[in-house]
């Protein structure tokens, strides 16, 4: 399984939601916020329920499978925040008339009369079926919170949305325009057979309370198709289906059986779906954006379901088949580039690195607002690096600068990047794209020819995507022990608005943490990777953007196990210091930011000399 997942979650959630505080112009705590979706009920088949609208007309919501979306609005004539929506909730019914779309307004609060609800109807002149709630039986269903909050399911009853309409209206805010429309894009990705980028937010809006309404549906049996599909599609077949990167498919009921034994040995190890960061303490929802890890409740469904009979249960329960694009997940690209000659692949054995370079061929900068690299040999290719030389100079040159960056990648499950509209890359003019290519040879000889698709940002954006690269060049690990520790560190010269980090060592790494030590002293935990996989070289990207201090420091440090007792260890008996092969070490933590764009911005992957240092030490201490 798989970074938007690794398959968990298709990789353009990387940057679906990053905001910077300058745009949210209030604390966050009032705006929308993302959610990790499947702590909240998100790829949940719903139960049916038997409704009846404010003109005595009753329906169920099984009623509605042969429209792709059923959209559930909650809301309030009574709440503020839910009449500012009023005339959103009649746009959405006009923009998507004809579509396969229905609409179904609730209303969860005891109180309101039918009379109220028909003046929020009549203000807004909304047509769609109108629920006066007032026992709270869909809201509680649903897990409903604020009168605010939008529900999308498809055609199988599956919640594929829940959160905010969009980000104009909050808690103590208002906005001349949304920066952000989830329900929107929710809707259309839908539409198109696509998983929304944002599935779960906070919807900011009058709280109810739904504490008197007791639950209207008792807990259905445990069957494959009711259940255990939707696991598997919301976690696991983004890279397990046929064609996929993953080495066989979970699509259906027979996969799964077939691959029961191993599916079962990694869910219950950790290793499966891939997601390493340590949970904080006191932490109560994840910080990062594309978090695949499995909720408890999902975990410990899968398992004791793979531990029974495994019912099948009923078809008609199926969810909606995914659907997974056949050439680029990114769309057509502007351009593409294609290495000139194919790389043969032996059969067997340890291949090294192989690099090679793409000449670009714009006489311009281009901003780049997606990117896709595409193998013929998925199931050999470990990973891509791509890095930029530019007027003779390699960008990702460490020489005495100490600092090394990336400009784009390729990891199994994530293969490409979109960026929201505003950000984007840069790709300086006449640049060469340096390719560093992993293969492990998997018993039968072949041969690749990579293509590298872009997508061009219509307009300049506000904001750049930068890299930093935080390495430790004095590497030197010594032969035969079990926990050796290394670090580097880099002084911030001025505030960073950092979205996300990447470790990187090879085959020797076992643990990896970044710290930020405060301008006061103070140490923070940034994120602690305390089981490090080669294999799984993840991108941890946060749901907000994290603001680093100038003069503070980033501090990254790797465990590195150099003993026999590291099966994957090349020469336990050698002393290994830094080098680009697998059998050699490497230390590098990747900080990617963001910052406003101005005419003296320089390039993509940042050095400064100064402000980089390294140490290393022989410790049992565990990190």
């Amino acid at each position: 399984m798989a970074r938007q997942s690794i398959c968990l979650f298709i990789l353009f959630l990387h940057c679906a939601f990053k905001v910077s505080a300058q745009d949210a112009g209030q604390e966050f705590s009032v705006q929308p916020r993302v959610l990790k979706a499947g702590d909240y009920g998100v790829g949940h088949m719903m139960p049916d329920l038997t409704l009846k609208d404010l003109r005595g007309h009753e329906f169920e919501l099984n009623g509605f499978k042969n429209y792709k979306a059923l959209v559930i609005m909650i809301f309030s004539d009574y709440c503020p925040v839910s009449n500012k929506f009023g005339p959103e909730l009649a746009r959405l019914e006009k923009d998507y008339a004809g579509k396969p779309v229905t609409f179904i307004f609730d209303s969860p609060i005891a109180d309101e009369t039918s009379q109220d609800l028909m003046s929020y109807v009549s203000k807004y002149q909304l047509k769609s079926p109108v629920v006066q709630d007032a026992a709270g039986r869909l809201a509680k269903m649903l897990g409903a919170t604020t009168s605010t909050e939008s529900f999308v399911l498809d055609a199988a009853r599956t919640l594929v949305y829940r959160g905010a309409i969009n980000d104009q209206y909050g808690l103590g805010y208002s906005k001349d325009k949304p920066a952000q429309t989830y329900l929107r894009d929710a809707i259309d990705a839908v539409l198109s057979g696509k998983t929304p980028a944002v599935t779960a937010t906070t919807a900011p809006g009058c709280a109810l309370d739904l504490s008197y309404a007791k639950p209207v549906v008792e807990k259905t049996p445990l069957t494959y198709y009711n259940q255990i599909s939707r696991i598997m599609q919301a976690n696991c077949v983004e890279c397990h289906h046929a064609g996929g990167v993953a080495p066989f498919s979970l699509e259906t009921f027979t996969d799964l059986v077939e691959n029961a034994g191993m599916v079962k040995q990694q869910v219950a190890r950790g290793l499966m779906p891939p997601w390493f960061a340590a949970k904080q303490p006191g932490q109560t929802e994840s910080p990062w954006i594309n978090d695949r890890s499995l909720s408890e409740q999902d975990k410990t469904n899968l398992l004791a379901w793979l531990n029974s009979n495994r019912p099948q249960g009923n078809p008609a329960d199926a969810p909606v088949a995914r659907q997974f694009p056949s050439k680029w997940s990114i769309g057509e690209p502007d351009a593409v580039f294609q290495l000139p000659e194919p790389i043969q692949i032996k059969a067997e054995g340890f291949m090294p690195y192989q690099f090679r370079t793409i000449q670009t061929s714009f006489p311009e900068d281009r901003w780049i607002q997606a990117y896709e690299i595409m193998t013929s040999a998925r199931a050999v290719l470990h990973h891509v690096v791509v890095s930029l030389q530019t007027d003779g100079k390699d960008a990702d040159s460490f020489g005495e600068s100490g600092v090394t960056g990336y400009w784009a990648d390729y990891v199994p499950g994530d293969t490409h990047m979109v960026y929201p509209q505003g950000y984007a890359r840069k790709l300086p003019a006449g640049a060469k794209l340096k390719l560093q290519i992993h293969y492990t040879p998997n018993g039968q000889a072949t041969q690749d020819q990579l293509k590298i698709g872009l997508i061009f940002s219509k307009q300049p954006p506000r904001y750049e995507i930068h890299t930093l690269g935080i390495p430790q060049l004095g590497l030197e690990i010594p032969a035969g022990v079990h926990r050796h520790v290394e670090t580097a560190e880099y002084r911030v010269p001025e505030d960073m608005n950092v979205t996300g980090y990447k470790a990187h060592t090879h085959l020797r790494g076992k643990a990896f943490r970044y710290e930020l030590i405060n301008t006061n002293g103070e140490v923070e935990t940034l994120l602690d990777i305390p089981r490090y996989d080669f294999n799984w070289q993840l991108q941890y990207d946060y749901v907000r953007p994290k603001l680093i201090s100038a003069g503070s420091t980033i501090r990254v440090m790797a465990v590195y196990d150099n003993s026999v007792d590291n099966p994957a260890n090349p020469d336990p008996t050698k002393t290994v210091k830094w080098g680009p092969q697998t059998s050699d070490e490497m230390l590098i933590g990747y900080v990617e930011y963001y910052r406003a764009r101005r005419p003296s911005a320089i390039s993509p992957v940042e050095t400064n000399p100064a402000n980089v240092t390294g140490k290393a030490s022989t410790i049992t201490k565990k990190l």
